[in-house]
Parts: C-alpha cells; structure tokens; sequence
C-alpha cells in the first residue's frame, strides 16, 4: 500500500488502482463526490493505523477536519463495513498485527465500558482494511 513521501505513508499508484474500484463500489453516490478521496482515504488508514488524534494527521495528507467527517459520515452508513466484507469476499486476507504488551493503567470509570454504535464499528473496519492495505504493501528490498 504505502510509499514514503516526506516521512508519511500514502497510496502508491498500484495500490490505489487497486483499492478505488472497491471503494467506488460501496461508497454513497451523491451529487458531488468527495473531494481528493485518495488523500483523505490515506490520511483515515493513517490515523487509524497509528491510534492518533485526527487533529494529528500530516498536512500532507489535507485537512484532519475533512477526513474525520468522511469517516464519521461513512461510518454512519455502514460504508467501512460494506467496503471491508468485499475486500475479504474478493479472497484478500487480512495481514497479522503484533500488539505492545506494555500496560498502560487506565481510569476506573473506563473498565468494562463497549463501544458502541456505528461509529465504533466503522473504526473497527478501517482499522482493519488499514491493517489489510499495510499487510498487502511491497516490502522495501
């Protein structure tokens, strides 16, 4: 999936080639489509890929505002779930992820608290098709 530009991980061409008819196929067709998607579909894989603040993703891949409103928007119409269950019906198979075992102590309000709704489980897709678009990419030789 990814190609260095200026210390930040984007779309290569091939990657995108494939990527954009499965993305085309599920996203909502409205009047307008969404503006430099390849860009803002990088800087979404990218957040959630990373585990930053929207409010963190490079310059490079535009503003953080228009990629957390795409996300949220599609995320509320089932979009990553839709676009996630043709990547693995079309025999794509998602790649392995190694977690830090560090432990991190969290507040006691936050124990046991489920995520819900169709926001949390578009984050869910994204970070796996990310997982997927980094486990798919050309390792530098």
């Amino acid at each position: 999936m990814a190609e260095k530009s200026g210390g930040v991980q984007v779309f290569t061409d091939a990657a995108w080639a494939e990527w954009e008819p499965l993305i085309e196929a599920t996203r909502p067709q409205g009047k307008t489509p969404p503006k430099e998607l390849r860009r803002t579909i990088s800087a979404i894989f990218w957040r959630h890929r990373n585990g930053a603040k929207w409010r963190s993703i490079p310059a490079e891949l535009g503003p953080w505002w228009r990629a957390a409103q795409l996300f949220l928007r599609w995320a509320q119409q089932g979009v990553w779930e839709r676009l996630l269950d043709l990547v693995q019906r079309r025999g794509v198979a998602l790649g392995m992820t190694f977690l830090d075992g560090t432990t991190i102590r969290a507040h006691h309000k936050a124990a046991g608290a489920e995520k819900r709704g169709p926001t949390a489980r578009g984050a869910m897709s994204v970070r796996r098709l990310a997982a997927l678009a980094a486990a798919t990419a050309p390792r530098p030789a």
